[in-house]
This record gives C-alpha cells, structure tokens and sequence, in this order.
C-alpha cells in the first residue's frame, strides 16, 4: 500500500508540474496538432518552399516577422493584424515581409482542417522552414499557441533597435526570459538578410561629433560600405548584414563582428563589449574558451524564444484570417 500512494504521489506531482507550465503560458508541445491537423507541418514547409524558390530572400522576412511577433505581446500573431494603429504599422515593421507566405498556408490550413491551427503558430513553424531552406538547422517546433486579439503600434517601443547599447539589448531580451547567450545567438539570425543603407549610414560618415566614421569599422571594409551607401545616395538600398553570405545561413557573421565588418551598431557592439564578446568567440572557436556549435544552439534559443509569454489553453483565439481578429 505504501508504494501505491508513494506512486500517487509521484504521478500528482507531474501533473501538478505539467499544470503550473500550463498556467505560466508554456503549454506548448512538438506534436500538438497530430490528431486534429496531422498534415500541418507539411503544409506550410510547402507554402515557405514555394516563396522561396521564387523569392529566396523570404526566408530572413519570416525570420524577423517570428522575432518582431515574439518581443510584443508574446508569439501571438499580433503582428500579422492589420489596422490603421497595430504593430504592423509601426516603425520597426514597416518593411517586414512574409505576410502572403503566412495567408497562403492560413488559407489551405482552413480548407484541410478549419478552426484547428493558430496564425502564431504557423508563423513559428514558417522561420524555422526559412531556416532550413536557406541551409540552416532544422528543430522541433512546440506548437499549440493561440492568436492573440491585441495589436498596438505603440507596443514595438520594447524591440530591440541596431543603436541599442548591449545593455539596453541585454535587458530587452532579458525582460523576456532570455539571457546573453540567447542574445547573441539570435541576433547571429543576421547571417541571412539585409538591411537598408538609412539604418547604418550614419556610421559611415557622421558617427562622432567630428563628422567621422565608425572606429569599429575595419579601415578596409570602410570604403566598401561607402561605396554601396553613398553619403547622399539612395536610402532604401539594401546590403548584407552578413558581408560576402548573405544568403546562407552559417556562423561568418561572427568572423565579420570579429574582424570589424559589422552592419549594425548594435551588431557590431557584441564584439566590443565584453559580457557578449565571449560568446561570439565561443561561436568562433577561439582556444582556451568552450566552444559552442552556432547551428545547434540557434535553434535551443528559437525555442526559448517562441514560447515567450504564449496563450494557450482558452486564452486568445484560433483566428479564422491572419490580418483580422474573430
């Protein structure tokens, strides 16, 4: 009898366990929707193969719609309402991209099983299908997340900004349950994409009081980045964040920081200031430290992160469209 309710015990204590995950918003699970929508996972790697194979620079789009989604309101799919006062129209995301990808698996979801799968979570199956697509590590992705019913422009104040010190970036992050190590792994999602010349140009030509460049540029690199963003030149170009791989999804965006060819203030910040340096030489194997392997730890802080503040359970929605609350 003792070891029936030493047994009982132990069952109710995991389920108590399993009960306090729920209640913090951590509910989801790998395999949520295998008896209600079994198909899922393949209809949406096949909506994100689509766009790319017209279009391969979607795959940093839906990577960065994942991360701007997660830091407001949670991985909800607030970002993906439109309106004349949501997230989507503020400052920070006025040129994110993806949004058709997501509809266009929105809308076979609903022929193939209506009402069953959350926009949030397709958003966070469609950065990890980027991923792969543009030669990066595949992950288990939990789902089970739900839609959330509120978009605020005024609610992207918190995402992190490429003039962000390290430690402003370090307490965003952290504000959201996620430390150093997830910082500079997640902003090394910078080794695909690119970023328009306005965002860094003042690094270039008026950085310091004096009208200078940027120090931390390599002296080298200087011209380059000169050349492609003139000081009056055409603002929106775009050039890589990860010079000379921009399309590909490795760890030499850890060599660029290292060697001064940073994009990004804040990017580039993380190999000067030391409390982030550590990692990005971690990153680059540099002997004496304990290495770290980019492509496993990258998808560990993706799942760190797509959990952060989720709605599960009866909280939130399964929306019917992305772009529109119920």
């Amino acid at each position: 009898m003792g070891n029936y309710f030493k047994q009982l015990s132990i069952a109710l204590f995991f389920f108590l366990a399993i009960a306090a995950t729920m209640v913090l918003g951590q509910g989801t699970r790998v395999g949520f929707y295998s008896s209600t929508c079994s198909r899922v996972e393949s209809i949406v790697q096949s909506a994100v193969r689509s766009s790319f194979n017209s279009n391969p620079t979607i795959a940093p789009g839906l990577l960065r719609m994942h991360f701007h989604d997660c830091f407001v309101q949670g991985c909800d799919g607030s970002i993906l309402i439109d309106g004349s006062n949501t997230e989507k129209t503020a400052g920070p995301n006025l040129l994110l991209r993806g949004y058709e990808v997501i509809d266009n698996a929105k809308t076979q979801l609903e022929n193939a099983c209506p009402g069953v799968v959350s926009c949030a979570d397709i958003i966070a199956l469609a950065a990890r299908d980027a991923v792969v697509l543009a030669g990066g590590p595949g992950w288990a992705v939990p789902t089970g997340r739900r839609d959330g019913r509120v978009s605020l422009a005024s609610d992207t104040s918190n995402l992190p900004g490429f003039t962000d010190s390290v430690d402003v970036q370090k307490q965003k992050f952290a504000d959201k349950g996620l430390n150093t190590q997830d910082l500079v792994t997640l902003v090394g999602g910078h080794t695909i994409g690119t970023s328009a010349c306005q965002f860094f140009r003042y690094r270039l030509y008026n950085f310091t009081s004096t009208g200078g460049a940027d120090p931390s540029i390599n002296s080298s690199f200087l011209p380059q980045l000169q050349s492609l963003c003139p000081a009056n030149g055409d603002a929106s170009r775009r050039v890589g964040l990860d010079n000379g791989s921009e399309n590909r999804f490795d760890s030499s965006f850890f060599a660029n920081l290292r060697d001064g060819r940073g994009i990004l203030e804040s990017d580039q910040m993380l190999w000067t200031d030391a409390s982030t340096k550590t990692f990005v030489q971690r990153f680059l194997g540099i002997r004496g430290l304990l290495g770290l392997t980019f492509s496993a730890e990258f998808g560990k802080s993706m799942v760190k992160m797509s959990n952060i503040e989720v709605k599960t359970g009866t909280n939130g929605e399964i929306r019917k469209v992305c772009s529109a609350i119920n």
